[in-house]
């Protein structure tokens, strides 16, 4: 059998970065192996024919493939040629992309015993002297039971290493995330606009700002100011720019609103403030232009103008205020009075800086020469020009005409300036009064249609009288106010919570209602209404059928005699009655009727909670209308006025027959219904029969084939009848 040469076995087998399975190694082998077992054949046979024909040959003819020995000449030249190949042509294996090892990091790659027998072979290859052996597998042959166990051996082992170096590294990364999860977050503080430490904050930081906004253009114009007072200008100004300071890292944790959720992501906050104009102008407002003071001196306060860029704060801490003051529109008012005089004060001290520039005294509109005592007063200089910057702007009054085209160019942007703004300024202030005032116009409207209504149906003066009292209560305690109304917007849970505030105190005071769910009260709660009964004003009277129990919110009421003047009991703040009668007890001898006349003494703010609303609440609370209809009978039986008989009989026959009229009434409904709906059955069905019946004379008439030409010529002439 011809020697197998696996010299080239597999030449790409280290380049490949995916493992082949068994299966393809032994189908490559076997494949590679009949491929080889064909070459040697021809091999062996040339081998034969030279041995054959070499010793025939001449030395002369050896260098030529003609003649004699040709074959024997040629086949020699083909075995050099794959001699030469086999020795040459050996693939590198493929250099690694250092990059992905440092990303993937080292592969564990399990190796059979297939795989090992190749590598060994490969191995034997590299080795010096393999080369030029003609026939390497009868070497790997001969030492291949000898390195088989020691080769699994070693492999083995390093299998094992690479496994327990793996779970090593394992156990590392594993004990690192435990101690990160261990370590807690470190919490970063961030500060909750809507807070009151936020707020707090722009009153500290507003201060600065109006203090920079009002004395910087006054030190820059007046001299006398800047320089009496130096000490104090700059440790007032240093304070600020600490303020300032501390303001921007306030800045960097204040959170904003992202998808409803307060953003407090150290990253996300840095870079939503940084991203901002404001942040740009916060920078330049803190830039050391303070430094120019080596240079020019302390009398040049106008170099710090650039703190004036912080505006913004001012603005906000006004906005916060006026939603937060119980008293907006006077707020509004100061505000715009505060814009109003930091205008004018602006304008007087332009007016005074331009005086100087142009020389004091020089004409008539400058202002006049300092060197008379009477003006030369720092308080003379100021009132002056803030005269001046009031007659001007506001227009009133008269001041000196223009001379210079400096003054006429400065006098023309006051001209316009005072046109707009105060325009501006004065209507919105007549907007804020009507808006003061039109709670007080919505109110008198009403009194007024009453009382038209009163005088056109010749009510009586006495009874007049009480009404038009009755409204004046109710404007000077500020009862006006309609609840519903005002409370429209809200969303139901904000409602409910508001109610809860006011009223679940006062509800829980009911003796039957003590002991209730939670849900319930709060139903409950939503609908209780505020009423309000004048002196004298009966609440109820006795036989009166009860539909409300009531709740004392403020007032007094007395239970009187049917006389209306004797009083028996005189109920105060915190009291209640008729909740009895609303749960129609079974067996009560006074039925759903009133036992008492009730008189309300003065005025007296009650609440009300009707018997079909609270029936309404407990439709849903069925275990609720038990426990309540329990304490009911058992306060009725404190007061020996429950019946036992009729409580235990059952149902009560009014009940019942109540309850068969309604049966009937939404029977009645029912049958109508369905008179409409078999009405309409009918008309479509004949509609469909009559269709039907005209297609089966069509198609007997025209035939199958011209069905639907025929169907659309009939169709139009009863599209054009419609």
């Amino acid at each position: 059998m011809a020697k197998i040469n696996t010299q080239h076995s597999y030449p790409g087998m280290h380049r490949l970065s995916v493992r082949p399975t068994d299966e393809d190694i032994e189908r490559i082998e076997n494949g590679y192996i009949r491929t080889q077992s064909l070459c040697e054949d021809v091999s062996s046979e040339l081998q034969g024919v030279i041995s054959v024909e070499g010793g025939h040959v001449s030395e002369s003819q050896t260098s030529s493939f003609t003649g004699r020995g040709a074959m024997a000449r040629l086949s020699q030249f083909v075995l050099s040629i794959r001699s030469w190949a086999t020795r040459h042509l050996q693939h590198e294996d493929q250099r690694p992309d250092s990059f992905l090892e440092r990303i993937r990091g080292p592969e564990l790659v399990e190796v059979s015993t297939r795989q090992s027998n190749i590598r060994s072979l490969l191995s034997i290859r590299g080795q010096p002297g393999a080369v030029n052996s003609h026939w390497p597998l009868a070497r790997f042959n001969v030492n291949y039971s000898n390195n088989t166990n020691e080769d699994k051996k070693e492999e083995k082992k390093e299998v094992k290493e690479e496994k327990k170096e793996e779970k090593k590294e394992e156990k590392k990364d594993d004990k690192k995330d435990d101690k990160k999860k261990e370590e807690p977050k470190k919490e970063v503080f961030v500060m909750d606009p809507s807070s009151n430490l936020y707020y707090n904050w722009l009153t500290i930081i507003a201060a600065p700002v109006f203090y920079n906004w009002c004395m910087l253009v006054c030190r820059a114009c007046f001299d006398e100011l800047q320089m009496d007072h130096l000490t104090l200008w700059l440790f007032l100004d240093y304070c600020s720019d600490i303020v300032y300071v501390f303001d921007m890292f306030v800045r960097f944790r204040t959170g904003f609103l992202e998808q409803g959720l307060l953003v407090k992501d150290e990253k996300k906050l840095r870079e939503h403030y940084t991203k901002t104009l404001q942040f740009k102008l916060d920078v330049l407002s803190l830039m050391p232009t303070d430094l120019a003071y080596l240079k020019f001196g302390l009398n040049y306060p106008e170099l710090r103008f650039n703190r004036l860029l912080r505006i913004a704060r001012l603005f906000e801490f006004f906005d916060r205020t006026e939603t937060r003051t119980n008293y907006p529109n006077i707020f509004r008012i100061g505000n715009l009075v505060l814009y109003i005089l930091i205008i004018i004060h602006w304008n007087a001290c332009i007016y005074f800086a331009i005086s100087k520039v142009i020389g004091f005294g020089t004409d008539s509109w400058v202002y006049p020469n300092v060197s008379v005592p009477e003006y030369a007063r720092l308080s003379r200089k100021y009132i002056y020009s803030l005269y001046w910057s009031t007659l001007t702007l506001t227009t009133i009054g008269e001041t000196p005409p223009p001379v210079k085209d400096e003054e006429y160019l400065f006098v023309v942007i006051d001209f316009l300036v005072g046109v707009l703004i105060f325009a501006t300024i004065v209507g919105n202030v007549g907007s804020m009064i009507s808006n003061m005032n039109a709670s007080r116009a919505e109110f008198q409207a009403k009194v007024d249609s009453i009382k038209q209504y009163m005088q056109f149906r010749k009510v009586t003066k006495d009874l007049e009288a009480r009404v038009i009292k009755w409204f004046d209560y109710l404007w000077t305690n500020k009862k006006t106010v309609d609840e519903k109304e005002v409370l429209k917007n809200l969303p139901d849970k904000l409602k409910a919570e508001i109610a809860i505030n006011v009223h679940l105190d006062t509800l829980k005071k009911v003796r039957i209602f003590q002991d209730c769910e939670a849900g319930l009260l709060i139903e409950l709660v939503l609908k209780l209404k505020p009423t309000v009964f004048s002196p004298g004003d009966y609440i109820c009277k006795k036989g009166d059928i009860g539909r409300e129990m009531y709740i004392i919110k403020e007032g007094k009421l007395a239970v009187v005699a049917d006389d209306g003047i004797t009083q028996f009991v005189v109920l105060s703040d915190g009291s209640y009655f008729g909740e009895i009668s609303i749960l129609n007890i079974k067996g009560s001898k006074s039925g759903n009727r009133r036992t008492a006349n009730i008189r309300s003494i003065g005025y007296s703010d009650l609440f009300c909670l009707s018997k079909d609303d609270l029936m309404e609440a407990l439709t849903e609370y069925p275990e609720a209308k038990k426990a309540l209809e329990e304490k009911g009978r058992q306060i009725l039986m404190k007061d020996n006025l429950i019946d036992e008989e009729a409580a235990k009989a059952g149902a009560d026959p009014k009940d019942l027959e109540e309850k068969i009229g309604k049966l009937e009434t939404s029977l009645d409904v029912l049958q109508t219904r369905f008179a409409r709906l078999l009405a309409e059955y009918t008309s479509s069905q004949q509609k469909v029969k009559q269709r039907l019946a005209r297609v089966e004379t069509r198609v007997k008439k025209y035939g199958s084939g011209s069905l639907s030409v025929a169907e659309g010529e009939a169709e139009k002439p009863e599209e054009e009848k419609k």
